[in-house]
C-alpha cells in the first residue's frame, strides 16, 4: 500500500493539500499517482499570480507511460512554483509529499478543503480500486 500521510487532503484524482503555517495550501500528487506514472520527466505548473479554482486542472504532469492533469483542491491565488521541478522533473518520484510538491495556493476560502478525502478515505478509495 502507497504512503498515505494523515494530516494530507486528498482527491480521487491522487492530488494532495497541505494547510501550511502561514495559511497557504500546498498541492502535489500522491505516492500511489506518482507509482502509477512510473518515471516523471516534466511537469507543467501554474503561474505565480494566477488564479486557480477548485476541481479544475491547474497543470500537468508527464512520464514515459502518460500525462495526467494535476488538480487543485482549493480556489486562489498561485503565490510559489517548486521551480525545482523544471530541472528535476524526477524528484515527484523520490519525494511526493516533500521536495516534489507542486504549487502553493493562497485561497479564497479554506474550508473547501472540507469537500477533500481524508487520509482514512483516501486509503478506502486506494482500496477499491485494487
Amino acid at each position: 500500500m502507497s504512503e498515505i500521510r494523515k494530516e494530507l487532503k486528498y482527491l480521487s484524482s491522487h492530488e494532495w493539500a497541505r494547510v501550511e503555517e502561514d495559511g497557504t495550501v500546498t498541492i502535489g500528487i500522491t505516492q500511489h499517482a506518482q507509482d502509477a506514472l512510473g518515471d516523471v520527466v516534466y511537469v507543467e505548473m501554474p503561474e505565480v499570480g494566477s488564479t486557480v479554482s477548485i476541481g479544475e486542472e491547474a497543470g500537468v504532469v508527464e512520464s514515459v507511460k502518460a500525462a495526467s492533469d494535476i488538480y487543485t483542491l482549493v480556489s486562489g491565488t498561485v503565490v510559489a512554483i517548486n521551480e525545482a521541478l523544471q530541472e528535476s522533473p524526477e524528484t515527484v518520484n523520490s519525494s511526493p509529499y516533500d521536495d516534489g510538491w507542486f504549487f502553493r495556493v493562497q485561497p479564497d476560502d479554506l474550508d473547501e478543503l472540507d469537500e477533500a478525502l481524508s487520509a482514512d478515505d483516501y486509503r478506502e478509495l486506494l482500496e477499491s480500486e485494487e
